[in-house]
């Protein structure tokens, strides 16, 4: 059965220059409830002022990299042993829009890494486009998990169905539009959650972007 979690129910922290909404326990915001999902840890839905960003904070060393994200990309990083890192909008002018997810790697100390990879639209329009998993495979990135994530874009008449295998587990976040799964209307924000064996039929879209963790 298909369990829901409203997007008004999360929790919320808005810092001025960033406004964030936690899916799960996050920083000030617990919730015995909603700690995590699986080996899904985070995911914040942050909007950032313009100018504005993450100072340079711990996880110990840099690896020297840099990089904007633009729509599309997906950016990657295992902190593994530790690495020192800073996120800022390098825009004057606009707010920036983004999911932040954390899932807990298979084992500690691993060897940090970075990657980041752009997903045209047209690869994910009514559809749903792995882009991370354990083996990156279908050109997907890497994840030191048993994890498979998925996006997709639906609109109008485009639809997809999800099989999800008998001891693996769901999660389906809307990133923005609206969205239907199975007989259940979903809106920007929302996540929706089951345990498998079960198929999910995706439909209905407005404007709607979403990602699917097939999840241990």
């Amino acid at each position: 059965m298909l369990q829901i979690r409203r997007s008004a129910e999360r929790g919320h922290a808005d810092h001025g220059w960033l406004d964030s909404w936690h899916t799960f326990s996050f920083a000030d915001y617990f919730d015995s409830a909603w700690v995590e999902y699986g080996p899904l840890r985070v995911i914040n839905d942050d909007r950032v002022a313009p100018g504005e960003g993450f100072g340079k904070h711990g996880h110990r060393d840099s690896m020297g990299n840099g990089s904007v994200i633009r729509v599309g990309d997906v950016q990657r990083m295992s902190a593994g042993t530790g690495v020192t890192h800073s996120e800022f909008n390098p825009s004057r002018s606009n707010p920036v829009h983004f999911l932040q997810i954390w899932i807990q790697p298979e084992a500690d100390g691993l060897t940090p890494a970075y990657q980041q990879k752009h997903f045209d639209a047209a690869e994910k329009r009514g559809r749903l486009r792995l882009i991370a998993s354990r083996g990156a495979d279908d050109g997907s990135l890497a994840i030191r998990q048993d994890v498979r994530v998925y996006a997709g874009l639906f609109d109008g008449a485009e639809r997809a169905d999800y099989t999800l295998a008998a001891g693996r587990r769901v999660w389906l976040q809307v990133a923005d539009g609206v969205i239907a799964a199975d007989n259940t209307r979903l809106v920007a924000g929302d996540g929706a959650y089951t345990n498998g064996p079960a198929s999910l039929s995706l439909h209905g879209g407005i404007d709607a972007e979403i990602l699917l963790f097939d999840l241990p």
